[in-house]
């Protein structure tokens, strides 16, 4: 029969050992210069636990975050179409004092005037809804900004030019729903998110490949004024579990300025080509040898990928070439064909237009903007038509095997290994501190 003391004993012995292994683990990030951390609580509709860090540059003038803030740091695109009533909105802003506040001030006329589509717009947003202070960069310098804060009793908007300097901040989030509702549930800003899906969307399907439980750690630049983040920067590391698989991917510039994302060994983490040629949707529709077509009713194959995107979004090539075709092509609609290296095209169908300066014959780069989805031709609805041909024949693009670029040389690999070495150790601390935060 066990003794009545023997549980206390072993609880008493965990909670000591749980509590020795913090303090083992506070000392280790003590001398790796991390020097705060913080867990964020679970809600009903996403229960992902998160840590972050916020660690120091080198250099001396960089400033240093040494407590975690009470209030979420939010950042979104704007996309054609977008209102200002809808970003706040998307930001989480729930303050019933802003908008008259927006109306009435002449200071705020830009906010309405200089909506356009990629710019960034970002905010400090308190638990409850409430703008804490507001980002909105204006045309022109990159640096001047209509800052919008909150005041005693009301809110204060002015013109600035912002004073910046920056900060290394790294944060861990388990993937619950999806990479967003995972970023947004640990302050993660959305541009950041979606690098990760960039750096890794050549190895991991984004679309259908996330399981619940994936994990990722990031190590990223933040641009900050007075203490509070104003705009996401470079993403310096990377770490993404997926399907127990870990990715990794470090930064890298050379001498010339030049940098890409490799492993820990030195390869490319990009592709000769991107998964999908938008940033993140939904698909519709398949690549099939068989398929209804919606709008003529009458089986035939379907040699590309549908993807579900809203009338305005961006459409990026997938890799370098030159644009072969930029017009209308029958059931195609508005349509762009990309030739690239060796035997290999893409095409992009249904587009609602073409980015500025587009024809036969530019040259474009992999990720760069070349029209914006739409429904033109037979289309049921707006969205994207993309094949993936080589020598002439179709072929599936989530299916088939993505060569990579180019490796380091020789020459860089010891400067790169030192610093990639020291990136995955906070990597991999973090990432273990908090296994043992929630055990």
């Amino acid at each position: 029969m066990t003794h009545p003391n023997a549980t206390f004993n072993h609880a008493a012995d965990r909670l000591l050992g749980r509590r020795v292994v913090m303090a083992m683990a506070t000392a280790l990030l003590m001398l790796s210069g991390v020097f705060a951390f913080g867990v964020a609580p679970d809600t009903v509709t996403y229960a992902g636990e998160h840590t972050e860090v916020v660690d120091a540059l080198p250099a001396p003038s960089v400033s240093l975050l040494v407590a975690e803030s009470t209030t979420h740091a939010r950042e979104i695109r704007i996309k054609r179409g977008d209102t200002v009533s809808g970003l706040l909105a998307e930001l989480g802003i729930q303050d019933a004092g802003l908008r008259p506040f927006l109306h009435r001030s002449q200071e705020t006329d830009a906010l309405f005037r200089q909506l356009a589509p990629g710019k960034t717009i970002s905010a400090q947003v308190a638990a409850d809804g409430s703008l804490v202070a507001l980002h909105f960069p204006l045309n022109g310098e990159r640096d001047s900004a209509l800052l919008i804060e909150r005041a005693a009793d009301d809110f204060n908007a002015e013109v600035r030019e912002l004073q910046l300097d920056t900060q290394i901040r790294m944060q861990s989030a388990v993937i619950r729903h999806s990479l967003f509702g995972a970023a947004d549930e640990a302050g993660i800003p959305e541009s950041i998110a979606l690098g990760l899906a960039e750096i890794f969307g050549g190895d991991i399907d984004f679309h259908r490949d996330l399981r619940r439980g994936d994990r990722f750690s990031v190590i990223y630049e933040t641009a900050s004024h007075q203490g509070r983040p104003v705009r996401a920067q470079r993403i310096l590391a990377a770490e993404f579990v997926n399907d127990g698989r870990a990715f990794h991917a470090f930064w890298f510039e050379d001498k010339d300025g030049k940098g890409g994302y490799y492993t820990v060994d030195g390869r490319s983490v990009k592709k000769a080509f991107l998964r999908s040629p938008l940033e993140f949707s939904r698909i519709t529709s398949g690549f099939s040898n068989a398929r209804l077509h919606p709008v003529l009713g009458t089986m035939r194959a379907h040699r590309g990928i549908d993807y579900a995107a809203p009338t305005g979004t961006r459409v990026r090539t997938t890799g370098d070439g030159v644009v072969d075709f930029a017009g209308t092509q029958h059931g195609y609609g508005k349509v762009v064909l990309v030739r690239h290296a060796g035997d290999k095209t893409t095409l992009y169908a249904h587009l609602s237009g073409f980015a500025p300066g587009l024809k036969k014959g530019k040259r474009v780069a992999q990720g760069e903007t070349i029209g914006y989805v739409g429904a033109t031709g037979l289309a049921t609805g707006p969205h994207l038509h993309y094949e993936f041909r080589v020598a002439g024949i179709h072929r599936n693009p989530l299916a088939i095997t993505l060569p990579n670029a180019a490796p380091l040389a020789q020459s860089q690999l010891p400067a790169f290994r030192a610093n990639a070495e020291s990136l995955l150790a906070q990597i991999e601390l973090i990432r273990d501190l908090r296994f043992v935060l929630l055990d």
